[in-house]
């Protein structure tokens, strides 16, 4: 079966630095793009960052621009968010993600919290 596993939240201060890792199984991970969502107390899940099945192309959301980047290793099927200059609006539960025919397939979440 499909198993999304996100690790490396934690506690950090504004301006800090993060590395998310969301470690999949039970699917050909490289034929599929992977998504990073995040969910905020009281606010919707909202869209982050998407890579594409090899790599090749890339899009975030407006709010981390320039700030995070999504990778992903085929070999290791393991996609990466690496999040800098962190702010405290960026407190949230983040969620691995991918769509396997239209099912949506997700994470148990990794909380990071941006404070000093």
């Amino acid at each position: 079966q499909v198993q999304l596993v996100e690790s490396g939240g934690g506690l950090v201060q504004p301006g800090g630095s993060l590395r998310l890792s969301c470690a999949a199984s039970g699917f050909t991970f490289s034929s599929y793009t992977m998504n990073w969502y995040r969910q905020a107390p009281g606010k919707e899940r909202e869209l982050v960052a998407f890579i594409t099945s090899t790599g090749s192309s890339t899009n975030y959301g407006d709010s981390v621009k320039g700030r995070f980047t999504i990778s992903r290793d085929n070999a290791k099927n393991t996609v990466y968010l690496q999040m800098n200059s962190l702010k405290p609006e960026d407190t949230a539960v983040y969620y691995c993600n991918t769509v396997i025919g239209r099912r949506h397939y997700w994470g148990q979440g990794t909380q990071v919290t941006v404070s000093s």
